[in-house]
């Protein structure tokens, strides 16, 4: 029979045992939750205007940060490649100017390629891009000598580069102004809204949850 002070020990560590169970599967979900944000995927908000209408300010936002390959923890050291990102993908990078700031663009010109803009008109090795994404809310055309916004290039991007901009072409502040993204400071490419909040009317934008971006 056991006696009353055996029932306690067993209680103590009973409670023990649960306790280190608990803590255990908190240092598990947290380090799964480190994995996944370091090598899979990443949350993004919107804090600007410069990628109008695609994105919109408040919008929250996933980014694939394995598809273009692996890198070393808290470096720009990739030690998987897996593929180079293409035209037309919006992408998360570090800032040139300011690498503690994270910028998202859409790349407009990969290595070798020639990028000019003539009078808001984009053209990529002297061939007229396709300006479904790009919008112009400013009917007034800048001359080249004054600022690149509406004139600029020809310029050819470097290898392991990128020549990115934002979709509200006259409200960016992109590689028209401060050059090109080097591939290694890429982050990944944001492929989905999960969540998109319009201070101005203080509610939910339901429409724009699980939007995939193009």
């Amino acid at each position: 029979m056991k006696s009353k002070n055996s029932s306690e020990i067993e209680t103590s560590a009973t409670k023990k045992s649960a306790l280190r169970e608990n803590i255990e599967a908190i240092i598990v979900a947290v380090l799964i939750a480190l994995f996944i944000r370091t090598f899979v995927v990443q949350a993004f908000k919107i804090p600007s205007g410069s990628m109008k209408q695609t994105l919109l300010i408040g919008d929250h936002i996933l980014v694939n940060k394995f598809i273009y390959g692996v890198k070393v923890p808290f470096s720009d050291i990739t030690v998987i490649p897996i593929k180079n990102p293409k035209r037309g993908d919006i992408i998360v990078f570090k800032f040139p100017e300011d690498p503690k700031k994270d910028f998202i663009k859409r790349v407009v010109g990969v290595s070798g390629d020639v990028v000019e803009v003539r009078n808001k008109q984009v053209y990529i090795n002297n061939m007229l891009l396709n300006h479904d994404h790009g919008i112009h809310t400013d009917p007034h055309i800048i001359p080249g000598v004054f600022q690149p916004r509406d004139n600029f290039g020809p310029v050819t991007v470097p290898p392991d580069s990128l020549f990115v901009m934002g979709d509200n072409r006259d409200h960016s502040y992109d590689s028209r102004f401060w050059g090109f993204v080097d591939l290694k400071v890429v982050k990944g490419k944001a492929f989905i809204i999960y969540w998109s909040w319009d201070n101005g009317s203080f509610g939910v934008r339901w429409n724009r949850l699980g939007h995939l971006l193009k």
